[in-house]
């Protein structure tokens, strides 16, 4: 019979190869077992250096930078995917990183800040800190789409910028043809003034 331990580590190595997740929690688990059974297999692992603890109750596989030739450091990227899912929780970048994507200011996030339904707090992923905010349901509801993207970034920008024409230009500019067709899809779900920048980006769409 094959242990939890090696069904852990096929599960780990398929995922990771494949680049669908590259952190775990011991709720990615739990269809191998109970919840003690699985925190024990994932004990031995780390101790055996099979697999790395990079937060509290986080784990990926040890990785190499080929650079720098020392260990990679984690993905922050996907440790916030597996809090999402081990807490069931939205957890979306900052409006601050959705500006910045969209070319809407040159600002960079200063720390890895996102938002979400879940409790404020500060989650440490290998030496560095991730800050997750409590966001209303409207800076969460379209979640990963591009137009929550757009959404997010004009809240950030507060509504005086966010309904300048500069704003609007570079939207309508930098927005593909999907996040337009996208933004269209959600345009119902919008309201006040953010709907009516939306109106103006895709007059022109």
């Amino acid at each position: 019979m094959t242990s939890i331990s090696d069904r852990i580590m096929r599960r780990t190595r398929a995922q990771t190869a494949h680049g669908s997740r590259l952190v775990f929690t011991a709720r990615d688990f739990l269809d191998f077992g109970d919840r003690a059974a699985i925190d024990q297999a994932l004990s031995r692992l780390h101790h055996a250096g099979t697999l790395r603890r990079i937060g509290r109750g986080m784990y990926d596989i040890p990785r190499i930078n080929p650079i720098l030739k020392k260990p990679a450091a984690p993905d922050i990227g996907s440790a916030v995917d597996a809090v999402a899912r081990r807490d069931d929780i939205t957890i979306v970048p900052s409006g601050l990183a959705a500006a910045n994507k969209l070319g809407l200011t040159n600002a960079v996030p200063a720390r890895n800040d996102y938002l979400t339904d879940g409790s404020t707090r500060n989650i440490k992923v290998g030496g560095r800190i991730v800050r997750l905010r409590h966001a209303s349901p409207k800076l969460l509801a379209l979640k990963d789409r591009p137009s929550g993207d757009v959404v997010r970034a004009l809240h950030w920008l507060g509504r005086d910028v966010a309904s300048g024409d500069k704003v609007v230009d570079t939207l309508r500019r930098r927005l593909p043809p999907d996040a337009k067709r996208d933004l269209a899809r959600a345009r119902p779900m919008l309201d006040g003034w953010t709907a009516q920048v939306a109106d103006r980006v895709l007059a022109s769409a």
